[in-house]
């Protein structure tokens, strides 16, 4: 395999990897896949609480290091599938607007070199193949769309139907959140999805999350024309005599390394690792990292000013599957706001290994059940901006520097008042906040809506990638997951980067 010189070599496989690697493949291209996990094992663990949020039994085996030196375990993952396995699977678009030049508390984010409409029949597409539920027209804010979702919104549960009327009353408008999970309820003899209460942050036992692994790899791995490493991490990217593209990749398997060839080089690590993997690949022509004569890389990471609430009311929570509501009304403003607050949703269900994550040690535990019982569990996003200094490095040991300070936190304070509220409506008079589902307590280990450290544009002095996502400075090298995002929005980025390799995918066939 070492001697064959594949079409095109993907590093990763998570929703940028994943997808253009399934495109890739169904066109007939010779594909090398790379990644450096394995398959996630499917055991009982994938659904206990404890396991996933307390134990961070799927966690890495590494720590990074934040800007004051201080390490941490990321909340990152490293299987087939990437973070996708964890994801809530929350599918949404970016608004139109997010495209453009916004105004916001803390500053304004930049306008897109494409706009809402250069991605729209992609969306469509990725919805199509990540088979997301969901039900149009009931999102004031949702850009226009002829055609329906692939797949019916997601019915609500009693008490969540409640929870959606009391909203509504107040003349909001709550929608069904847009999901991709492999859900069939009008048949579920033939339903994969069974809706329960292990959904939101955890790996599916049953594969019936719209994972990159369940519906990108595993549906090409059986194909002539598709190789798949796993256990295998990109170490470095070699360059030509003139450093103008890129003739291998070099790896560690079982703690020997590798060299594989291509035409082609796709990076999709995530926005952190696909950064930290172009700084490692110094050479003489690319002294600071590779592609990076802007001396971008690794700048203007953004990963969302993200929330979870836990309310608590006198009404016990007998629901299983709860994350199927949003509410996007203060998404561009709101009643006492001219400027964009953000997005709020539904989380999974909470458990009481959740709260013990935060309780005092001594708390007992039939406390923490009791509390799970009325509780439910709320998710707030609001845009952060790109900074800068909000970057990614390397440092001589090798181990990710993550430097980042949060700004725009107005908005997020705003857009937390308008939950309270609605908390007070819904008779969840108690609430606090919840680490849990962050993976551990220090707030820069939340990397899941990690984008923007490879920016895309049309001058190469201000961006690292042109407008499909090839690198500036050498020919044959593209990068396809959440680093090309020129501002981060406030929905979860996953569908915007699923389409977006889709779009890839197609140019480079």
């Amino acid at each position: 395999m070492e001697n064959e010189e594949f079409d095109f070599i993907i590093i990763g496989t998570g929703a940028g990897g994943g997808t253009v690697a399934k495109i890739l493949a169904d066109a007939g291209k010779t594909i090398l896949i790379i990644e450096r996990g394995d398959f996630l094992k499917r055991e009982k663990e994938n659904w206990q609480a404890e396991s996933v949020f307390v134990d961070g039994r799927y966690n890495p085996a590494e720590k990074w290091r934040d800007k004051n030196g201080k390490s941490f375990i990321p909340g990152t993952h490293y299987f087939v599938g990437g973070n996708t396995k964890f994801y809530g699977a929350a599918l949404l678009r970016l608004r139109e607007s997010d495209f453009n030049e916004i105004k916001h508390y803390g500053g304004t984010s930049p306008a897109w070199p494409l706009k809402y409409d250069d991605f729209k029949p992609f969306y469509l597409k990725a919805e199509k193949l990540y088979e997301v539920h969901g039900k149009r027209g009931e999102d004031p804010t949702e850009p226009h769309e002829d055609s329906p979702y692939p797949f019916p919104e997601i019915s609500h549960e009693p008490f969540v139907k409640d929870i959606f009327n009391k909203v509504k009353e107040e003349n909001l408008n709550p929608f069904h959140l847009p999901l991709g999970v492999r859900l069939n309820e009008q048949n579920k003899d033939k339903s994969l999805c069974i809706r329960c209460s292990t959904c939101d942050g955890y790996p599916c036992l049953v594969d019936a999350k719209s994972d990159a692994d369940r519906i990108c790899i595993v549906q090409i791995i059986e194909k002539d024309n598709v190789r798949l490493l796993i256990n295998t991490k990109a170490e470095e990217l070699i360059t030509d005599e003139i450093g103008k593209k890129i003739t291998a990749v070099k790896v560690t398997q079982e703690n020997k390394e590798r060299m594989f060839k291509a035409k082609n080089f796709i990076v999709s690590c995530g926005a952190i690792n696909s950064a930290a993997l172009f700084l490692k690949s110094k050479s003489k022509q690319h002294p600071n990292g590779l592609a990076n004569s802007s001396d971008l890389i690794g700048r203007y990471y953004m990963c969302h000013n993200n929330s979870a609430i836990v309310a608590l009311g006198n009404k016990r929570n007998t629901v299983k599957f709860q994350k199927t509501i949003g509410i996007n009304d203060f998404y561009h403003n709101a009643d006492d706001s001219k400027l964009p607050l953000g997005h709020i949703q539904l989380l999974g269900k909470v458990m009481p290994d959740m709260l013990k994550a935060d309780a005092p040690f001594f708390t007992p535990r039939f406390i923490t059940r009791l509390m799970a019982d009325f509780a439910v569990g709320w998710w707030i996003t609001s845009e952060d901006l790109p900074d800068l200094e909000n970057r990614v490095l390397v440092n001589d040991n090798k181990e990710i520097c993550l430097h980042y300070t949060e700004n725009n936190t107005e908005a997020h304070e705003r857009l937390l008042k308008k939950l309270k509220k609605i908390l007070n409506l819904t008779g969840h008079f108690h609430h606090f906040p919840n680490n849990a589902y962050l993976s551990k307590k220090i707030p820069i280990a939340g990397v899941a809506h990690q984008v923007g450290t490879m920016r895309f544009g049309n001058d190469p002095k201000t961006s690292v990638l042109d407008t499909n996502c090839k690198t500036h400075d050498i020919d044959n090298l593209h990068v396809v997951d959440g680093s090309f995002f020129p501002s981060s929005g406030a929905v979860n980025p996953a569908l915007t980067i699923i389409a977006n390799a889709i779009r890839v995918g197609e140019s480079l066939i």
